[in-house]
């Protein structure tokens, strides 16, 4: 019997420590730590899933979906904010085997074409926020989910603030509670003639990509997430992979919606 309980003991151990070295991994890239919610209280990020490869660091170092050293070494200062990170996107329609038929360059669903500034990872489907495809960003992939972003152009990312004037009308937005709003509200910012205008600018769910620009995005998806986040586009190399700084403005409690009857 007590070997029984020594091999049970030993096990729970090396589960224990498996664990915290992987939540130590997170904190590797970044003195100020893990990543924290805005609102701690709203920090209800649902277990991963079975198969889920786990969340990644703010900022990667090796592979394919790591920016440049140089990129790395130029927002050392940024990246020690909290809620910040700079990643780096592929081009879905080079990357993305599943749906393009091109080779498999990168073992993720997705393709490393998508972000998700809650649950960190480039894997699709797990509360996605931003996508690379055809030199394009989009935002807003599943269902009734939807969002905008708009270019604000070549302005300081650190000016970006929940109290700048440029981020006030997005950040006070409410969701569509209904489903039928939902769409509604998906297909008039999928219009290029129509999308939504917030403090004199224009959103839409998809906008090109520009280097050393500044956007916006509020991403939201029912029962995931729903957050606003401001980013920079800092580079964009010859494959139209681009590298991306970024940090949470704000993360509101997530979202329900209300089926139609």
């Amino acid at each position: 019997m007590k070997k029984f309980f020594a091999v049970i003991f030993a096990v729970l151990l090396v589960c224990f420590l498996n664990e915290t070295a992987f939540a130590q991994s997170l904190n590797d890239e970044h003195p100020s730590g893990e990543f924290k919610s805005i609102d701690s209280r709203d920090d209800n990020r649902s277990p991963p899933p079975w198969g889920f490869l786990g969340w990644e660091a703010r900022v990667l170092k090796k592979g394919l979906l790591a920016p440049s050293v140089n990129d790395r070494e130029a927002l050392k200062g940024f990246l020690r904010g909290s809620n910040t990170g700079l990643i780096r996107l592929l081009p879905r329609e080079f990357y993305d085997s599943e749906i393009y038929h091109v080779e498999k360059k990168l073992n993720i669903r997705g393709g490393g074409a998508y972000y998700s500034f809650v649950h960190l990872t480039h894997a699709f489907g797990y509360g996605s926020d931003i996508e690379l495809d055809h030199n394009k960003l989009s935002v807003g992939f599943a269902a009734a989910d939807y969002g905008m972003l708009t270019n604000l152009g070549d302005v300081p990312l650190e000016q970006i603030t929940l109290a700048d004037l440029r981020t006030k009308s997005i950040a006070a937005y409410r969701p569509a509670r209904s489903e039928s709003e939902a769409r509604a509200e998906r297909h008039q910012l999928l219009n290029p003639r129509e999308g939504m205008t917030f403090d004199g600018f224009h959103y839409q769910r998809s906008v090109a990509v520009k280097e050393n620009s500044t956007y916006l995005l509020r991403s939201i998806g029912y029962r995931t997430s729903d957050v606003l986040v401001a980013f920079r586009l800092v580079r964009q190399d010859p494959d139209g992979s681009v590298t991306i700084a970024w940090k949470l403005l704000k993360r509101y409690h997530t979202p329900e919606l209300k089926r139609n009857h």
